[in-house]
């Protein structure tokens, strides 16, 4: 499974890419959009920013998916946005906007779960990996 510091190493060559390009690249990914997800750190109260892909969306609310790869450990950002659902999202050339991020109830992620794998098939193969039921996560905008 994927350690902390290659994926760690990968989101910063994204962001990286995305820099170098101006934004001009790099907010999409396997024909799905990309967006930079900030939660508050639930030890620290610090804020962690991560490059994520939205395979969906439910009305306003992107869907982000909690495989790590398929590791049997959630993402730290997961357990974050838990602990604190206020989250900020950015997405390609715009601010960064106040929203709520929730985990999809079981009858959300047996709807989405679908869509989610027809868009990127890797995600069915991260769940085969792993004994841990991978999360779906709605981030909605602020009210």
């Amino acid at each position: 499974m994927p350690r902390d510091l290659t994926l760690k190493a990968m989101n910063a060559v994204h962001r990286a890419w995305i820099a170098v390009t101006g934004g001009r690249s790099g907010w999409d990914a396997a024909r799905m959009p990309v967006l930079e997800l900030t939660t508050t750190g639930r030890r620290s109260g610090r804020p962690h920013s991560v490059l994520l892909t939205s395979p969906a969306r439910v009305g306003e609310a992107f869907v982000v998916v909690a495989s790590r790869g398929g590791d049997d450990r959630p993402p730290a950002w997961l357990l974050n946005l838990q602990a604190r659902p206020e989250v900020q999202v950015r997405l390609q050339g715009g601010p960064a906007r106040a929203a709520a991020a929730r985990v999809a109830t079981p009858a959300e992620r047996g709807a989405l779960w679908p869509q989610v794998t027809s868009a990127y098939p890797g995600y069915a193969r991260y769940q085969a990996r792993t004994s841990r039921e991978i999360a779906l996560v709605l981030i909605e905008p602020a009210s």
